[in-house]
């Protein structure tokens, strides 16, 4: 699973390019089912503040009820979860390293 988070985080990025509308629906898509992923296997590792978190990213990208929070914002919060995921997935790298 940390192979995704900088998967994921990559594609966040990319996403910040003038893309097809449907790359960003498929952004969206895939990162609501991932962040429910996350947020329930931070919930059984006991991180409850990472597993809120990723709750709280799930329900801001879902698709189904957008919230239009226009292109400078989104582009600020992509930034943001690709930094959030490319920090976990350097400190899983390394706890698994030790």
């Amino acid at each position: 699973m940390k192979a995704l988070k900088l998967f994921f985080a990559i594609a966040l990025l990319v996403s910040l390019a003038p893309m097809p509308y449907g790359y960003y629906t498929l952004i969206r898509i895939v990162a609501a089912i991932l962040f429910v992923v996350f947020a329930s296997q931070y919930y059984e590792a006991k991180k409850e503040e990472l597993a809120i978190t990723f709750g709280i990213l799930a329900f801001l990208f879902q698709p189904l009820i957008k919230i239009p929070l226009g292109r400078e914002i989104w582009n600020m919060v992509d930034v943001a979860v690709a930094i959030l995921l490319l920090i976990l997935w350097y400190k899983e790298k390394k706890e698994n390293e030790v």
